[in-house]
């Protein structure tokens, strides 16, 4: 699975389409969130497929997501992200049947709304050992593949920030799904920055950066990775604890996101915030902000 690393540049051209957005909320319908992405200017979103602290829900409406399907001034890429409930890891047989079939029909309903992926933490082993842990999340994600066979919709695994028996805060756990899956085609991975910082990934100077890049592309192979999370971290560097912080305000630093920004070879990787914010969403237009001006024409 190792790939190359390719030769970094320092700087877009400016025929280079910017994929740049953040996590948007879909209350009160799916196109919602893809409205609240177009009055910020985002062209990439990120959307819950349902509401995120609820195992199920009832079908989309038809209204809603033909609202959805026929929005117009459509961001460049719109993606999904995983309910938090859903643990592929559980070592609760009832959680673990409800993680399963949750997970099934999120991907059926991130099919009805055409997104590419679902990003999904890879859950957590709840004691049972790393081992164990991973083969359970194997063994789940191949059987919610299997009993949805028509989805096109691919989950993306993220790397997390290893908190408590959290699983995928190493680049070694991810390829281990990716290789043991039975359905390794309908997987890709999600990096998140601060996730990677707070798991003991030093990001926070160029050199750092490219460090960890390099090793994703050698261990998991940069052919696997399909969006980045752009969050500063609250917590200092190995921390384990998953807490994001506003862009250039936390224990991160700029030098991270000014490569992401500029290197060509993420210039067709959708990049979305997920940091602390209100509804009137001053806080990403602060945080894209600073983001675009990292950018060197």
């Amino acid at each position: 699975m190792a790939s190359k690393q390719p030769k970094k540049s320092k700087s877009l051209t400016a025929a280079v389409p910017l994929l740049l957005g953040a996590h948007m909320s879909i209350s009160g319908g799916p196109y919602k969130a893809l409205e609240r992405g177009h009055s910020i200017g985002c062209t990439a979103v990120q959307v819950f497929v349902k509401n995120n602290m609820q195992w199920f829900a009832k079908p989309f409406l038809e209204t809603d997501l033909n609202a959805y399907l026929l929005f117009p001034d459509r961001p460049q890429i719109v993606f999904g992200h995983s309910s938090y409930l859903i643990n592929p890891g559980a070592t609760n047989p009832d959680f673990l049947e409800k993680s399963i079939r949750a997970l099934g029909e999120e991907l059926i309903r991130a099919d009805q709304l055409k997104l590419p992926f679902l990003v999904l933490h890879p859950g957590a082993h709840m004691g049972a050992g790393e081992a164990t842990g991973l083969k359970r999340v194997t063994r789940s994600l191949d059987q919610v593949f299997q009993s949805t066979p028509k989805t096109k919709c691919k989950i993306a695994l993220e790397i997390t920030a290893g908190q408590g028996t959290c699983l995928g805060c190493t680049f070694e756990q991810l390829a281990a799904i990716l290789t043991q899956s039975k359905f390794p085609e309908r997987l890709a991975v999600c990096l998140d920055t601060a996730h990677l910082f707070e798991s003991g990934f030093d990001i926070s100077s160029e050199k750092g950066f490219w460090n960890a890049v390099k090793s994703f592309d050698q261990i998991v192979g940069r052919e696997r990775l399909v969006a980045w999370h752009l969050n500063d971290s609250k917590t200092p560097l190995g921390s384990k604890v998953d807490r994001h912080e506003h862009i250039g305000k936390g224990k991160i630093g700029l030098a991270p996101f000014r490569e992401i920004m500029n290197a060509p070879e993420f210039a067709a990787i959708p990049k979305v915030l997920e940091t602390p914010k209100k509804e009137d969403l001053k806080e990403d237009v602060m945080n894209l902000g600073v983001l675009k001006g990292l950018v060197q024409r």
